[in-house]
């Protein structure tokens, strides 16, 4: 009733036209993926070579799978050799692990003909996703590090009354002194726009004492 896209038998060596048609498929179906994690992110500087990442790791997963088969032999020639590339690719913000995930499952789908499977899952992880980003559960908004130098402790109240105002939070991760130049604070602050780390700059700059102010984005902060 629902074989819209039936899945079909793995073939040992399959015929050109059902490679090519797979890897279409996984093309578009990450495709899709990566539009909605880009639509959905939450922040600044977004990393073009992480959408790509996905698009791609869709395509060469559904080659792998292809080529693999049903061979207990080629499986284990596959994984040493992936094993000879390291990635040292470091990614800090979990949602993001969960989307290349995601991309890499569609290949694998599609890679063993599942295409049933593959546009479900696509679809469903996709309006959920979309779902979830216009739910109260939304991520946060760009998440910032301050960082300055205060050389009057006098003027703290001043400079965390003004973080309470603009920010949508903002917490205390570390402290250090310094007898020369003062006590430095580091803040991470989390603001309802990337614009208003402008104007933060500018109230803090004016406050007595205030030295080396900086303001650094931060994709993503685990406390510890």
């Amino acid at each position: 009733m629902l074989d819209i896209f039936p899945d079909q038998p793995s073939y040992e060596y399959p015929p050109l036209i059902n490679v090519i048609y797979a890897l279409i498929w996984a093309f578009l179906l990450s495709s899709i993926i990566a539009i909605t994690h880009r639509l959905t992110y939450k922040g600044d500087n977004y990393s073009k070579n992480f959408f790509q990442s996905m698009v791609l790791g869709g395509i060469i997963t559904t080659m792998v799978m292809m080529a693999i088969g049903d061979s207990l032999a080629r499986g284990l020639g596959v994984f040493g050799a992936m094993s000879i590339i390291r990635f040292r690719t470091r990614i800090d913000d979990p949602r993001n692990v969960l989307f290349l995930f995601a991309a890499l499952s569609t290949g694998i789908c599609i890679g063993v003909y599942g295409y049933t499977t593959a546009f479900a899952g696509t679809f469903v992880f996709c309006g959920a996703a979309t779902g979830l980003h216009f739910s109260r559960y939304r991520g946060d908004g760009p998440k910032f590090l301050l960082n300055f130098t205060l050389s009057n402790n006098d003027s703290l109240a001043s400079l965390q009354d003004i973080l309470k105002l603009n920010c949508k939070e903002n917490s205390l991760i570390n402290i250090s002194a310094n007898p020369k130049k003062g006590t430095s604070y580091e803040y991470l602050i989390a603001l309802h726009n990337s614009e208003q780390k402008i104007k933060i700059a500018e109230e803090l700059s004016k406050i007595e004492g205030v030295i080396q102010l900086k303001i650094s984005y931060t994709e993503n902060y685990n406390q510890s």
